[in-house]
């Protein structure tokens, strides 16, 4: 491993009201996903290989709102959104409102990399995910059985927001992650299933690329999380990187962005950071948010304002 640099991951599992229930699940996904990102990194992969692998583990994480712990929109189906992007040349790609596959952000990662595109949504991007010999599932396979509980209790886009964010917490969140590796190269990754009973064919911030995630090598990368159509509205992301380039550090970048999102529009949700030398920040203003970090061999991680608990990874 290249030692100029000492490489870095941070994740998310979403910004919410998260209750009791999901609490210790919650802690342990974020970081088994922080693990397998920094396993990657640890051995001199890219930071890119580093994001989609820590993201594909919470998508394969049922208590997490991506993949298959997705919720279902207003008739029963499943939506999910995912982006992917790398720092060096700003390439990425994302999927919109795409159906009946394990992992969106795989996809995603193929847009990139296989198309002149940078977004495919709906019945386009499942003619894509088919066309890549991408395996169909089924929605069972996508949904919990407290997701299809959500569903059968929330009929109304508004008041599942309302309640999502600010109070019961039924409904799960986005997932993300962004990594430096010890080249200086950065990358983020974003993931959702959607909001519980949200309108057929509406799309989040996660797959916008500025909103739900954004990176760039000569500042960091940055994954946001919470309600979407706040974040896009302030294009959460692009406006931490845009700190940082003002001189902030990206502790100082997280929180003023989150203070900035509530001022202007009331937004709630929260984002993580990585700068372009491994300086690590997140922030969240609602009631919880799971993440976790590892660089240098120390894993930190939380979930209530205020937690920080370290121990040490030997990869």
């Amino acid at each position: 491993m290249d030692t100029k640099l000492q490489p870095a991951i941070v994740i998310h599992g979403g910004a919410w009201a998260i209750p009791d229930n999901f609490a210790e699940a919650s802690k342990l996904g974020v970081q088994i996903a922080a693990k397998i990102g920094y396993k990657i990194l640890h051995s001199g992969g890219s930071a890119l290989d580093a994001v989609e692998a820590a993201v594909c583990s919470l998508e394969d994480d049922p208590v997490f709102d991506a993949g298959r712990g997705s919720t279902l929109n207003e008739i029963g189906e499943v939506e999910m959104d995912a982006v992917i992007m790398e720092g060096s040349e700003l390439r990425a790609g994302s999927v919109a409102a795409v159906q009946n596959i394990r992992n969106p952000v795989k996809l995603a990662r193929l847009v990139m990399e296989r198309t002149d595109h940078c977004v495919l949504v709906g019945k386009g991007a499942n003619m894509f995910a088919e066309e890549m010999g991408i395996e169909e599932v089924s929605v069972d396979s996508l949904v919990t059985d407290s997701a299809r509980h959500d569903w059968e209790h929330y009929k109304k886009f508004k008041v599942t927001v309302n309640e999502f964010f600010c109070s019961r917490g039924d409904p799960h969140d986005t997932v993300g992650a962004v990594a430096v590796d010890c080249h200086g190269n950065v990358a983020c990754a974003t993931s959702t299933g959607g909001i519980t009973a949200k309108r057929v064919g509406r799309v989040g911030d996660s797959p916008i690329i500025g909103s739900g995630a954004y990176c760039d090598n000569n500042y960091g990368a940055a994954s946001a999380t919470g309600h979407g159509e706040n974040i896009m509205k302030v294009t959460l992301s692009r406006h931490v990187l845009y700190l940082i380039q003002q001189g902030l550090t990206p502790q100082a970048a997280a929180d003023k962005s989150i203070e900035y999102m509530f001022e202007r529009v009331k937004g709630t949700g929260g984002v993580i950071v990585v700068g372009n030398k491994g300086d690590i920040g997140y922030n969240f203003n609602t009631k919880r948010m799971a993440w976790a970090s590892l660089k240098c061999n120390t894993l930190k991680y939380g979930l209530n304002p205020g937690d920080e608990f370290v121990s040490d990874f030997n990869p």
